[in-house]
């Protein structure tokens, strides 16, 4: 692998992770070789790992794999991807660090560093050298470009974090401008700040295994060199940025054929994605793994499984959405692509992780809604909703389940389960506002719905269990 020429540093990245090398580096690989965007990377560590710089190493290059399907039809695309041309560590040279905000042509700044890397650390002060947390580090490096360019207004960047949380730029801005005041950085900082860099909340989607060790030797035979950044990823590619015409301006995506959005409000496309996605997915795991599947693929493809989460999602969760529903199908009808990629093995019980808390948020919005709406049941979430009280008794026909949830949880659910008493066990459950912060044993016919489908699931399974249920629960 060789690189002829190196473009200028236009984007410092914080973070060097898998999901940044699949996802924003593949993103300004498409913008550099298509358009001409002539954009560097420099990428900067999340946490000082202290060992061998295997981007130095390599010249900051590596190879992606994308593989899926796209319309049904299986795609495999392999990428050498030559953008980035700087790695600094921090923590091993501050100066080098702090040169990078010299960097006359930078214009972006783009993170990845976990959910819990936007926060806010009161033990962070300018005599660290770096200080600990990303948004010290970068309220540092933004200091030091106000500084070395006088408050240029052109010297301004545009702040682009990519963690999983809401309002992730909102947060992080926050975070800054609280370190500035600590600090005593001054007025004529916090107004560049606010006037001349610019923070988008952001929403990013697309499923990344990593490097993969168990079938490297298999990669590596696709290739005439060695490359320890390997990185693997789905072909779908989602990228979700609040922003004007002028950050459309900044980044041209709309000439490539990325799915880039640049919106004024991103909230229905998060609310779009959490409902269909992750609410199919949290749907799908104690449902599914009762009836006996051991994989997404699997439930999809089944087609007693399959055509339940079809349901849930196109008759049940998009009802409840305000989005255009063209576009929603689209988003669904690719979701459940991606479901069914068979080059990604994702297992149920490796997403039952916390199964109530994920419940409450990706899925009960879906099943209040509906009732608001029609009100009614929606007969799939509700019986989904029956299969996940089911799941938690921790056993099923003799196997032990993969339960995964805080032990006063699984504790509470035991002793529940102790009683044999479905009406008793739905109301409890129901009315547990700790789980789902409203009594839910209110709702009208909820309660005899989920205690008639725990009925039917143990007296014939997942499959009949449903069509007894129906036949019952609509009868109310």
């Amino acid at each position: 692998m060789g690189l002829e020429q190196k473009p200028p540093i236009k984007i410092v990245q914080f973070g060097r992770g898998n999901f940044l090398r699949a996802f924003v580096g593949y993103a300004f690989q498409k913008l550099n070789s298509e358009v001409g965007f002539n954009a560097g990377i420099a990428v900067v560590p999340a946490i000082d790992k202290s060992v061998v710089d295997p981007f130095q190493e390599q010249d900051g290059l590596y190879t992606l794999f994308q593989k899926g399907l796209k319309k049904g039809v299986p795609v495999q695309e392999k990428k050498i991807i030559a953008n980035i041309v700087a790695s600094v560590n921090p923590h091993q040279d501050f100066d080098a660090y702090l040169n990078l905000a010299k960097e006359e042509k930078l214009q972006f700044i783009i993170s990845n560093t976990t959910e819990s890397g936007i926060i806010y650390l009161q033990t962070d002060t300018t005599d660290l050298e770096p200080p600990q947390s990303f948004p010290a580090k970068l309220t540092v490096l933004l200091f030091e470009r106000f500084n070395h360019f006088k408050g240029a207004p052109d010297k301004g960047l545009t702040i682009l974090p990519c963690e999983l949380i809401n309002h992730n730029a909102d947060k992080l801005r926050e975070i800054i401008l609280n370190h500035a005041q600590d600090w005593q950085f001054g007025d004529a900082f916090k107004t560049w700040l606010l006037n001349h860099c610019s923070f988008h909340n952001t929403l990013v989607d697309r499923i990344v295994p990593g490097y993969p060790k168990d079938d490297i030797d298999a990669y590596t035979r696709e290739l005439d060199y060695t490359d320890k950044l390997l990185v693997t990823s789905e072909t779908f590619f989602l990228w979700v940025i609040e922003g004007d015409d002028n950050l459309k301006k900044k980044l041209p995506f709309h000439k490539t054929d990325l799915d880039v959005k640049i919106v004024t409000d991103l909230q229905p496309y998060r609310t779009s994605k959490v409902r269909i996605l992750n609410g199919a997915h949290t749907c799908m795991v104690p449902f599914s793994i009762l009836y006996g599947n051991d994989t997404v693929a699997e439930t999809i493809e089944n087609v007693f499984t399959g055509s339940f989460i079809r349901k849930a999602v196109f008759e049940e969760i998009m009802e409840t959405l305000e989005m255009d529903r063209a576009a929603l199908e689209n988003f669904a009808n690719a979701v459940f692509d991606r479901f069914k990629n068979p080059f990604i093995k994702h297992r149920l019980a490796s997403i039952a992780l916390n199964s109530i808390s994920k419940f409450k948020v990706r899925v009960l919005p879906s099943l209040l809604a509906y009732i608001e709406i029609h009100n009614n049941l929606p007969k799939n979430l509700a019986f989904a909703f029956a299969c996940l009280i089911r799941f938690y008794q921790g056993n099923w026909q003799g196997k032990a389940l993969p339960l995964n949830d805080d032990p006063e949880i699984v504790n509470y659910f035991k002793t529940l389960w102790d009683t044999n008493n479905p009406e008793l066990i739905a109301r409890s459950v129901l009315g547990n506002t700790q789980f789902w912060e409203v009594d839910l044993s209110q709702i009208k016919d909820l309660p005899e719905a989920i205690a008639l489908a725990l009925k039917a699931i143990d007296a014939y399974g997942i499959e009949e269990g449903f069509n007894r249920y129906l036949e019952e629960v609509y009868s109310l």
